[in-house]
């Protein structure tokens, strides 16, 4: 089959909820892609950072390997000796002392929620069915009716109502307008540290503390969304570190993976997890042995290879030559480590379609900007290869509008 034949198939035959750029990738390794016809491609989208470290890294790939010919599944009715040591390695890394495994990102977020009204319930003393959790607007945390049931894109949220209440929206990046939405119901306020759908949005400085002294203040959870952030993404393991707080819930998942197997869940200590029982919350998958496996490997790899300086490094490289080019097109680059959103005073979509012709795989998010986020393997010399096919893009592909 050819690229027509399969695009026609994946048209005909699938539901159209994407809108994919026209290359149909046959094979990767490290930060570049091969379509069906040999074409070669650098990846400056990483999987929506699920591939941090690489496409198939051989380290986590050998993780994989290994641990398929021994054990893939128990359900978490039974114990297996890989999930303690996931624990003990996530523990090690971020000083918390509990993880709850789920496995996909928007499962994540469901139980950083489910955490939250439990702990409000039980320890907080909401009364019952009226815990209230605040979040961001321009907020992205998955697909879910309930996560969809606060977004503020109409994309994520027409046609699925009626939603899910108790949650509050608050401008991003206004401490005051977090602080007025406050009530003595409030469980929890849910942002992420840097809004990647949105546009790669980081917040201004001081906002991450202010909402970490508003939740110790008033007995609230403070929870961050760092499925995409963090693992190294946004320069740092995690983007909070850059305003040195303590969240009490972060969510994982992505790049935790390695881009082999779908891995998520939340961290948190034991006085906030252990309002969990047998019986009132799980995954069949959630914490299965090859998911462990290759998340223990995934985290070894971002150690060994400091991965978050590199992204730091090298998105601050990449920004500056990006800067140079001055095209008039670019309204603003924005970012922070190899996470990075170029807006535009026009359509984004003809450049990134352009780009995909010379060689360059990224995507567009809200219409007018195009994210740049290669794995953070990247050498500088493919980051200048990079550069040079944006100028010639930005130089000869006329805006639309």
């Amino acid at each position: 089959m050819n690229t027509t034949e399969f695009i026609e198939l994946e048209n005909k035959l699938g539901a159209h909820n994407y809108h994919p750029l026209d290359v149909v990738i046959e094979k990767a390794e490290g930060v570049w892609v091969w379509d069906i016809d040999g074409k070669k491609y650098l990846d400056f989208l990483s999987a929506y950072s699920a591939v941090n470290q690489g496409h198939r890294h051989p380290k986590i790939h050998k993780a994989l390997i290994d641990q398929s010919q021994k054990l893939t599944l128990t359900s978490r009715a039974f114990r297996n000796n890989v999930l303690p040591l996931l624990y003990q390695k996530l523990h090690d890394m971020t000083g918390y002392e509990k993880f709850l495994p789920m496995n996909t990102g928007a499962e994540a977020v469901e139980t950083a929620i489910k955490t939250a009204r439990k702990w409000g319930y039980q320890i907080k003393g909401i009364p019952e069915n009226q815990a209230e959790i605040i979040v961001a607007s321009e907020n992205f945390h998955g697909r879910t009716t309930t996560i969809v049931s606060f977004s503020t894109d109409p994309d994520a949220y027409a046609n699925y109502g009626p939603f899910t209440p108790g949650f509050k929206i608050a401008r991003y990046g206004d401490l005051e307008d977090f602080k007025a939405k406050i009530t003595n119901n409030t469980a929890a306020i849910l942002i992420e540290p840097i809004q990647g759908e949105a546009g790669i949005i980081v917040p201004p400085k001081g906002f991450l503390k202010g909402i970490e002294q508003i939740c110790r203040k008033k007995n609230i959870l403070f929870i961050c969304d760092e499925i995409q952030s963090g693992l190294g993404r946004s320069g740092k393991l995690f983007a909070h570190y850059y305003e040195e707080v303590r969240p009490d819930v972060v969510i994982v998942g992505k790049a935790l993976g390695g881009g082999f197997y779908p891995i998520s869940g939340i961290l948190a200590d034991s006085k906030i997890l252990d309002v969990f029982q047998p019986g009132t919350h799980g995954s069949t998958f959630g914490g299965n042995p090859l998911a462990a496996a290759v998340a223990i490997a995934s985290l070894e790899v971002i150690e060994e290879e400091n991965l978050p300086q590199k992204s730091f490094e090298n998105g601050n490289y990449f920004v500056e030559k990006l800067k140079a080019i001055g095209s008039p097109l670019f309204k603003e680059v924005r970012g922070a480590g190899l996470w990075i959103g170029l807006e535009l005073n026009t359509t984004a979509r003809p450049f990134t379609e352009a780009l995909k012709e010379e060689g360059l795989l990224c995507k567009e998010t809200h219409v007018h900007t195009i994210r740049f986020a290669p794995p953070l393997i990247i050498t500088k010399e493919e980051i200048d290869w990079a550069i040079e096919r944006v100028k010639k893009v930005f130089k000869n592909v006329k805006p639309i509008d």
